[in-house]
Protein backbone atom coordinates (compact mmCIF):
# COMPACT_ATOMS: atom_id res chain seq x y z
CA UNK A 1 0.00 0.00 0.00
CA UNK A 2 1.26 3.47 -0.92
CA UNK A 3 2.93 5.43 1.89
CA UNK A 4 2.81 9.19 1.39
CA UNK A 5 5.57 11.68 2.13
CA UNK A 6 4.10 15.03 3.07
CA UNK A 7 6.28 18.07 3.76
CA UNK A 8 4.99 20.96 5.86
CA UNK A 9 6.94 24.03 4.80
CA UNK A 10 7.21 27.77 5.13
CA UNK A 11 9.54 30.09 3.30
CA UNK A 12 11.55 30.94 6.44
CA UNK A 13 13.53 27.75 5.72
CA UNK A 14 14.60 29.16 2.37
CA UNK A 15 13.38 28.39 -1.13
CA UNK A 16 16.49 26.36 -1.98
CA UNK A 17 15.80 23.87 0.82
CA UNK A 18 12.16 23.51 -0.18
CA UNK A 19 13.15 22.99 -3.80
CA UNK A 20 15.73 20.36 -2.84
CA UNK A 21 13.10 18.38 -0.94
CA UNK A 22 10.65 18.64 -3.84
CA UNK A 23 13.26 17.49 -6.32
CA UNK A 24 13.99 14.44 -4.14
CA UNK A 25 10.40 13.24 -4.32
CA UNK A 26 7.43 14.45 -2.27
CA UNK A 27 3.82 13.40 -2.70
CA UNK A 28 2.42 16.50 -0.99
CA UNK A 29 3.75 19.81 0.24
CA UNK A 30 1.74 21.93 2.64
CA UNK A 31 2.37 25.67 2.88
CA UNK A 32 1.95 26.75 6.49
CA UNK A 33 2.74 30.43 7.01
CA UNK A 34 2.16 32.44 10.17
CA UNK A 35 2.43 36.15 10.94
CA UNK A 36 2.56 37.39 7.36
CA UNK A 37 0.04 39.43 5.39
CA UNK A 38 -2.59 37.75 3.27
CA UNK A 39 -1.05 39.38 0.20
CA UNK A 40 2.36 37.85 0.97
CA UNK A 41 0.79 34.49 1.80
CA UNK A 42 -0.87 34.45 -1.63
CA UNK A 43 2.37 35.36 -3.39
CA UNK A 44 4.21 32.53 -1.63
CA UNK A 45 1.39 30.10 -2.39
CA UNK A 46 1.52 30.94 -6.10
CA UNK A 47 5.29 30.57 -6.11
CA UNK A 48 5.12 27.20 -4.36
CA UNK A 49 2.34 26.07 -6.70
CA UNK A 50 4.69 26.46 -9.66
CA UNK A 51 7.51 24.68 -7.83
CA UNK A 52 5.25 21.81 -6.76
CA UNK A 53 3.84 21.31 -10.25
CA UNK A 54 7.33 21.18 -11.71
CA UNK A 55 8.18 18.29 -9.39
CA UNK A 56 4.76 16.59 -9.63
CA UNK A 57 3.80 17.17 -5.99
CA UNK A 58 0.37 18.24 -4.75
CA UNK A 59 0.19 21.64 -3.04
CA UNK A 60 -1.95 21.93 0.08
CA UNK A 61 -2.56 25.23 1.89
CA UNK A 62 -2.81 25.21 5.67
CA UNK A 63 -5.92 26.81 7.20
CA UNK A 64 -6.61 29.40 4.52
CA UNK A 65 -9.44 28.43 2.22
CA UNK A 66 -9.20 31.75 0.37
CA UNK A 67 -5.48 31.34 -0.33
CA UNK A 68 -6.03 27.77 -1.51
CA UNK A 69 -8.69 28.89 -3.99
CA UNK A 70 -6.91 32.00 -5.27
CA UNK A 71 -3.54 30.27 -5.70
CA UNK A 72 -5.15 27.33 -7.52
CA UNK A 73 -3.60 24.94 -5.01
CA UNK A 74 -4.59 21.28 -5.06
CA UNK A 75 -6.32 21.53 -1.71
CA UNK A 76 -6.47 22.77 1.86
CA UNK A 77 -5.75 21.35 5.31
CA UNK A 78 -8.13 22.41 8.06
CA UNK A 79 -7.70 22.34 11.82
CA UNK A 80 -10.48 22.05 14.36
CA UNK A 81 -10.83 25.83 14.64
CA UNK A 82 -10.81 26.51 10.89
CA UNK A 83 -13.66 26.58 8.35
CA UNK A 84 -15.62 23.30 8.71
CA UNK A 85 -14.82 20.59 6.19
CA UNK A 86 -18.42 20.50 4.94
CA UNK A 87 -18.38 24.21 4.10
CA UNK A 88 -14.91 23.98 2.56
CA UNK A 89 -16.13 21.18 0.30
CA UNK A 90 -19.09 23.27 -0.85
CA UNK A 91 -16.74 26.16 -1.61
CA UNK A 92 -13.90 24.27 -3.31
CA UNK A 93 -15.94 21.58 -5.04
CA UNK A 94 -15.36 17.86 -5.48
CA UNK A 95 -12.09 18.16 -7.38
CA UNK A 96 -10.00 19.59 -4.56
CA UNK A 97 -8.24 17.75 -1.73
CA UNK A 98 -9.41 18.51 1.81
CA UNK A 99 -7.43 17.28 4.78
CA UNK A 100 -8.52 17.59 8.38
CA UNK A 101 -6.76 17.41 11.71
CA UNK A 102 -8.20 14.64 13.89
CA UNK A 103 -6.91 14.08 17.41
CA UNK A 104 -9.90 12.11 18.68
CA UNK A 105 -12.14 9.38 17.31
CA UNK A 106 -15.13 11.74 17.18
CA UNK A 107 -13.16 14.33 15.23
CA UNK A 108 -12.10 11.62 12.78
CA UNK A 109 -15.65 10.37 12.28
CA UNK A 110 -16.98 13.90 11.78
CA UNK A 111 -14.29 14.71 9.22
CA UNK A 112 -15.06 11.58 7.21
CA UNK A 113 -18.79 12.31 7.33
CA UNK A 114 -18.17 15.89 6.17
CA UNK A 115 -16.16 14.76 3.16
CA UNK A 116 -12.48 14.95 4.13
CA UNK A 117 -10.06 13.12 1.84
CA UNK A 118 -7.42 12.41 4.46
CA UNK A 119 -6.66 12.98 8.14
CA UNK A 120 -3.60 14.27 9.95
CA UNK A 121 -3.21 12.90 13.48
CA UNK A 122 -0.67 13.79 16.18
CA UNK A 123 1.32 15.21 17.75
CA UNK A 124 3.56 12.18 17.93
CA UNK A 125 6.59 13.91 19.37
CA UNK A 126 7.53 17.38 20.67
CA UNK A 127 7.58 19.83 17.80
CA UNK A 128 8.95 23.34 17.31
CA UNK A 129 6.19 24.11 14.81
CA UNK A 130 3.46 23.76 17.43
CA UNK A 131 4.95 24.02 20.90
CA UNK A 132 1.53 23.60 22.56
CA UNK A 133 0.61 20.47 20.59
CA UNK A 134 -0.91 17.68 22.68
CA UNK A 135 0.72 14.25 22.40
CA UNK A 136 -1.37 11.49 20.85
CA UNK A 137 -1.31 8.03 22.42
CA UNK A 138 -0.84 4.83 20.44
CA UNK A 139 -4.22 3.60 21.68
CA UNK A 140 -6.07 6.67 20.43
CA UNK A 141 -4.27 6.48 17.09
CA UNK A 142 -5.30 2.86 16.61
CA UNK A 143 -8.91 3.80 17.39
CA UNK A 144 -8.81 6.67 14.91
CA UNK A 145 -7.50 4.36 12.19
CA UNK A 146 -10.32 1.90 12.87
CA UNK A 147 -12.98 4.60 12.91
CA UNK A 148 -11.93 6.48 9.76
CA UNK A 149 -11.51 4.54 6.47
CA UNK A 150 -9.50 7.26 4.73
CA UNK A 151 -5.72 7.82 4.64
CA UNK A 152 -4.18 9.04 7.88
CA UNK A 153 -0.87 10.89 7.90
CA UNK A 154 1.08 10.96 11.17
CA UNK A 155 2.27 14.44 12.16
CA UNK A 156 4.17 16.18 14.91
CA UNK A 157 7.93 16.17 15.48
CA UNK A 158 8.48 13.26 13.09
CA UNK A 159 11.97 12.49 11.80
CA UNK A 160 13.66 9.63 9.97
CA UNK A 161 14.84 8.31 13.34
CA UNK A 162 11.47 8.18 15.11
CA UNK A 163 8.95 7.51 12.33
CA UNK A 164 8.85 3.74 12.69
CA UNK A 165 6.22 3.79 15.47
CA UNK A 166 3.34 5.48 13.59
CA UNK A 167 4.16 3.43 10.49
CA UNK A 168 4.04 0.21 12.51
CA UNK A 169 0.57 1.14 13.74
CA UNK A 170 -0.74 1.68 10.22
CA UNK A 171 -0.10 5.32 9.27
CA UNK A 172 -0.67 6.00 5.57
CA UNK A 173 2.26 8.37 5.50
CA UNK A 174 4.38 10.91 7.32
CA UNK A 175 4.02 14.69 7.58
CA UNK A 176 7.44 16.14 8.31
CA UNK A 177 8.71 19.69 8.63
CA UNK A 178 11.95 20.39 10.51
CA UNK A 179 12.91 16.72 10.20
CA UNK A 180 13.63 17.45 6.54
CA UNK A 181 14.06 21.21 6.20
CA UNK A 182 16.54 21.56 9.08
CA UNK A 183 18.76 18.80 7.69
CA UNK A 184 22.10 19.88 6.24
CA UNK A 185 20.98 18.33 2.95
CA UNK A 186 17.16 18.30 2.72
CA UNK A 187 17.27 16.48 -0.60
CA UNK A 188 19.36 13.63 0.75
CA UNK A 189 17.18 13.40 3.87
CA UNK A 190 14.04 13.26 1.73
CA UNK A 191 15.50 10.44 -0.35
CA UNK A 192 16.40 8.46 2.78
CA UNK A 193 12.87 8.82 4.15
CA UNK A 194 11.40 7.91 0.77
CA UNK A 195 13.44 4.69 0.71
CA UNK A 196 12.25 3.89 4.23
CA UNK A 197 8.63 4.38 3.17
CA UNK A 198 9.16 2.14 0.15
CA UNK A 199 10.34 -0.63 2.48
CA UNK A 200 7.10 -0.29 4.46
CA UNK A 201 5.08 -0.39 1.23
CA UNK A 202 6.73 -3.66 0.30
CA UNK A 203 6.05 -5.14 3.73
CA UNK A 204 2.29 -4.68 3.47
Amino acid sequence: MKKYLYLIADFSYGEDKIKAALAAGLDYIQLREKNISSAEYLLRAKRLREMARHYFAKLIINDRLDIAALSKADGVHLGQEDIPVKDARMFLGAGKIIGATAKTVNQAKEAVKAGADYLGSGAWFPTETKKDAVHISEEIYREILKAAPIPNVAVGGITRDNCQKPLSLGASGLAISAGILKALDPGAETRKIRRLLEKWENME
